[in-house]
């Protein structure tokens, strides 16, 4: 897993150097890269379109009260963004590892998802942005080994975000759809995530976050918090950091996160 997170770190170094020579962004236009990671909510508007944006990272949850002692995966997301209100998504948490208690280690796939983000709404002076998606994920990871659930899910977002000045605050109501373990072919519960971030200097920042999940057919509810350091190398990459812990009974105790965030290109730009 080292091996693979320096492999992705040294290819993104060309793009970093290039993005030195890049002109700014216009007042009026989206950012060149919006990043969505580390945090459950995603924010309701995106990057400039044709960007094609690159978020990896590494995610490791510790001491968990269920029936693991270590859990980490390299979770992996492409963002394309169609159009200023056309968003699709392809997301991964390949490769993933489990250590179960006084058992072994077992590695492979994690499960995959693809989604689709539509704005109704543009955020404005008087109003947040307000976006719909959709995302389905797919069972990639081997269930027999604990790296996935062997089934389909639907996922549900509302997506609100407000920017006053440098504070920023995104809101995500989720309805999931879950493959069903029992008789039944879904199993329905509900989750919500409400992050703010706040811009301290022109390259650092913070995030907090508080996010939770309702019981469903395979798991008790557990709320989570998150507090996390980015730091902006330029407007084509930013670098997050931070910890994540667990609230209440059944959430896993203590996480790290730590990743990256880089626009890889505009695809609409002609390059001469």
């Amino acid at each position: 897993m080292s091996r693979i997170i320096l492999l992705i770190i040294f290819a993104c170094v060309p793009i970093l150097v290039n993005a030195q020579t890049t002109s700014p962004t216009p007042d009026d236009e989206p950012d060149f890269i919006v990043p969505a990671r580390p945090t459950v909510s995603n924010p309701a508007q995106f990057q400039q379109p044709g960007v094609l944006q690159l978020e990896v990272g590494y995610s490791a949850n510790f001491i968990s009260r269920g029936n693991f002692n270590v859990q980490q995966d390299v979770p992996l997301a492409l963002r394309f963004a169609v159009s200023k209100r056309i968003l699709i998504e392809l997301d991964s948490d390949s490769p993933y590892s489990l250590k179960i208690p006084f058992g072994r280690t077992q590695n492979g796939l994690g499960d995959t998802q693809l989604g689709i983000q539509a704005v109704l709404l543009k955020e404005k002076e008087s109003r947040p942005g307000i976006a719909f998606a959709y995302y389905v994920k797919l069972p990639t990871g081997d269930k027999k080994r604990g790296l996935g659930t062997g089934r389909v899910d639907h996922i549900f977002l509302g997506l609100f975000s407000k920017t006053v000045k440098r504070t920023t605050v995104d809101f995500n109501g989720i309805y999931l759809l879950a493959g069903d373990t029992g008789d039944r072919k879904h199993s329905p519960s509900g989750q919500v995530a409400l992050a703010v971030t706040q811009n301290l200097t022109k390259r650092f920042g913070v995030q907090g976050e508080v996010s939770g999940y309702g019981r469903s057919d395979r798991q008790p509810g557990a709320i989570f918090g998150l507090g996390v350091v980015t730091y902006q190398i330029n407007r084509r990459a930013v670098l997050d950091g931070g910890i994540r812990f667990g609230m209440t009974q059944f959430a896993q105790r203590a996480g790290i996160v730590a990743g990256i965030t880089v626009g890889i290109a505009n695809l609409y730009k002609k390059h001469h």
